[in-house]
């Protein structure tokens, strides 16, 4: 198996962590636009918890579905509507989505990048929802003007108004209108354009990739190795208990391009969780598509589908279980948050997170397993980092003998808090007992003792975030009225450069269009004017102090039969960790 990455702090270097995704949402999130007037937006919420995430250990966070949902306001993501509204059109009965607003949400994938965490957007790709009864979608484009939106559809766009695509998994499910991503008429390389430019605005670092059993695994490579999106992150959400399935799904369809969630691991750790001791513990071994390939593998408890209809209970052992073992694990928001709503496990994870960044390992060795209890060695190199038992059973302790790699006469210590130290004997053989599974707790991780638990810092990043102008975007194009289509939220005593991309075969010598940058307080830190024959239109300035800074637009003697004009304004800047 493929062992996962992880950094070591020194001093002035922040090396790898090892990798941990948080789901950063859960179903029916609070939210004013669903009538929650008193709820945060999600975006500022996330954004508020991004720098404890990035010190908790957290590597990367799955946002949820970005898009204007067909529901509005009360839309958690997967009802598609408009694939370039972001929060900043005035559709379905609201201009913010269920999470907030395009600013709120560029606002959060800032700060997290700020606190070093990859930030990975729900997809939708499968289907999209809205249209009036007859197949055919229309946007409103900038200004709000009905029927001028970019990316319109048609009937020819969906089955089964055209033939199935080739190289379908397995479309049994119908979510809304289903695309056609190769037969359509347009729509496979429509999608793939907007999926580019949510890229551009946003400036993610990745994606999971709902329903993929629907989708076309050959437009899907192709969506994966082209334009911005190409050697993204991808995990893939391929449902289904068959570790086979999965792994035929990830090594064959898909060539190995994507990750997959490992559902058949997720099925047997309900299973244990459920069963009242009476799980067979050998049956973790290998388990799951993670047991096959693990470095393709993302583990997980439960999600925003799972919980609603088949919850885990008892689940701090499971969450024990893959964060100390390979693959990539993915902790759910609802299970790890303290706030309302949720189940409060953050101290266990934040503490299972540490133990996974403090030894370092690569592999796994069997060392115990009956019908209770399963005890496995990680190892690195081939010497032995970690010890991990797990015991099912909800009522009796269980005191085993496994053999470990290292030599007699070493205390270990369990780095859970929930068994004492124990001395290796002959051989490496040790005397251990692993706690009854009271309140999913029937876990313990023994190490040489005297370690201290770390988490190294996170690195700090910045954003390079696109805004583009057009009378069939969100953003209006530049024309003699002076626009505004950008402000960010930058940290002080900061660089910020935008970089302004127009078509100048048109212009005439009289032409220009002004960029400025402007403070907190709206006083002008910088301006530049682009001519036909300028050879440079980037502006860099410095972000003086915390807080938002705005860059506007106005354009003058347009060229002949030109009211306005479309352009791209990528603005790079550092958010700040906290808000």
């Amino acid at each position: 198996m493929v062992a996962c990455a992880w950094l070591i702090a020194g001093s002035s270097v922040a090396l790898a962590r090892a990798p941990v995704m948080l789901q950063g949402f859960y179903w029916d999130v609070p939210s004013p636009a669903a009538g929650d007037k008193l709820a945060p937006w999600w975006w500022d919420q996330l954004a508020s918890e991004a720098e404890e995430l990035g010190r908790s250990g957290f590597t990367s966070v799955w946002i949820p579905p970005v898009l204007k949902g067909a529901s509005g306001g009360f839309s958690v993501g997967y009802d598609p509507f408009d694939d370039y509204d972001l929060g900043s059109k005035d559709q379905r009965g609201t201009v913010p989505t269920r999470y907030g607003t395009r600013e709120q949400l560029e606002r959060s994938v800032a700060v997290m990048r700020a606190n070093g965490l990859a930030v990975y957007v729900d997809l939708v790709l499968n289907h999209r929802n809205g249209d009036p009864g007859n197949y055919t979608f229309a946007y409103n484009g900038a200004g709000g003007v009905p029927g001028t939106g970019r990316f319109p559809k048609s009937a020819k766009d969906f089955h089964p108004n055209v033939p199935q695509d080739p190289d379908v998994p397995a479309d049994i499910a119908s979510f809304g209108r289903d695309v056609a991503h190769v037969n359509g008429a347009r729509i496979g390389e429509g999608l793939k354009d907007s999926v580019d430019w949510m890229t551009r605005a946003l400036d993610v670092q990745g994606y999971r990739l709902d329903y993929v059993k629907g989708i076309s695994c050959t437009w899907l490579m192709s969506l994966l190795r082209e334009g911005s999106r190409r050697d993204k992150f991808a995990v893939a959400e391929f449902w289904d208990g068959d570790d086979k399935a999965v792994a035929d799904y990830v090594q064959s369809c898909m060539a190995g391009c994507v990750s997959a969630f490992d559902f058949p691991l997720r099925y047997l750790l309900r299973d244990m969780c459920r069963a009242n001791g009476s799980f067979d513990m050998r049956r973790l071994h290998r388990g799951g598509f993670t047991g096959r390939d693990a470095s393709h593998s993302v583990t997980f408890v439960d999600n925003h589908d799972t919980i609603r209809e088949d919850p885990v209970p008892n689940k701090a052992i499971a969450y024990a279980c893959i964060l100390t073992s390979e693959g990539t694990p993915c902790v759910f928001y609802q299970d790890y948050s303290v706030r309302p709503g949720c189940l409060g496990l953050k101290p266990d994870i934040d503490r299972l997170i540490a133990i996974r960044n403090t030894f370092d390992a690569t592999a796994t060795r069997e060392r115990w397993k009956d019908d209770d209890v399963f005890v496995y060695e990680r190892t690195r190199d081939g010497q032995p980092a970690l010890l991990v038992g797990l015991n099912d059973s909800p009522s009796v302790s269980r005191t085993v003998t496994p053999a470990t790699g290292w030599g007699p006469g070493v205390i270990l210590h369990d780095y859970t808090g929930h068994a004492p130290d124990v001395a290796t004997g002959d051989y490496g053989v040790i005397t251990l007992t692993v706690p009854a599974n009271s309140d999913g707790h029937g876990y313990v991780c023994y190490a040489p003792a005297g370690r201290k638990l770390i988490v190294p810092p996170p690195a700090s990043y910045t954003v390079t975030q696109v805004y583009e102008g057009a009378a069939d975007l969100d953003i209006p194009p530049v024309g003699i009225k002076p626009v505004t289509p950008v402000r960010v939220f930058a940290t002080g005593l900061t660089a910020m450069k935008a970089e302004l991309f127009l078509s100048r075969t048109d212009w005439t010598v009289r032409t220009r269009v002004r960029l400025r940058a402007l403070g907190p307080d709206g006083r002008t830190l910088g301006a530049l004017l682009v001519r036909r024959g300028s050879r440079t239109a980037a502006l860099r300035v410095t972000a003086l102090r915390t807080g938002w800074y705005s860059f506007d637009l106005q354009a003058s003697s347009l060229p002949a039969g030109r009211r306005a004009l479309p352009y791209r304004l990528r603005v790079t800047y550092a958010a700040p960790k906290r808000l």
